[in-house]
């Protein structure tokens, strides 16, 4: 069954944590809209990929779809600006949708105040944080926290990918 999924994404994006789950999740017949401040804008990731947004963060709804991707890169912490991304984010977690987040993208998830006591891995400059945020830090290719799924860079995005596809399979 095809699902419609989120993706929080704005300038600076780590491409590839981008681009290979869109990929994996679009060639398993998934939907997937791209979100940020303003529909119709193009924004560029940290190694040129350019990516048009779909929809702006105040025409979506989190009930209207069925499962979140924030990708890394300098992006995430740029989203967190504005407190609607994590609000957004905050709704996947409550409803138990999938959400999916890589390197620098759980620093989103931060924003949820959702992320104690939730097992969880990122880029390694952002373990204190998630502690911080009360979570359980892991050092692992891939952390499976009920509907949450994190990994923490690009050569990750293969075991990623695959977790991320198990749980949109449910």
């Amino acid at each position: 069954m095809s699902k419609k999924i989120a993706t929080l994404i704005t300038n600076l994006f780590e491409d590839v944590e981008y681009t290979d789950p869109v990929q994996a999740f679009k060639g398993a017949g998934h939907e997937v809209i791209t979100i940020d401040k303003q529909s119709g804008n193009e924004v560029t990731g940290k190694k040129g990929t350019t990516v048009k947004i779909d929809k702006s963060i105040d025409e979506v709804h989190p009930a209207d779809f069925d499962a979140l991707l924030i990708p890394g890169g300098f992006s995430p912490d740029l989203l967190r600006e504005d407190d609607r991304f994590g609000e957004f984010a905050k709704a996947f977690i409550q409803d138990e949708k999938p959400v999916f987040a890589i390197c620098h993208g759980p620093q989103v998830l931060i924003d949820t105040d959702l992320l104690k006591g939730v097992d969880i891995t990122g880029y390694k400059s952002i373990r204190n944080d998630l502690k911080n945020a009360g979570a359980n830090y892991k050092d692992e290719e891939v952390v499976i926290s009920k509907n949450i799924v994190t990994s923490r860079e690009p050569k990750d995005i293969p075991a990623f990918n695959r977790e991320s596809l198990k749980l949109l399979a449910k």
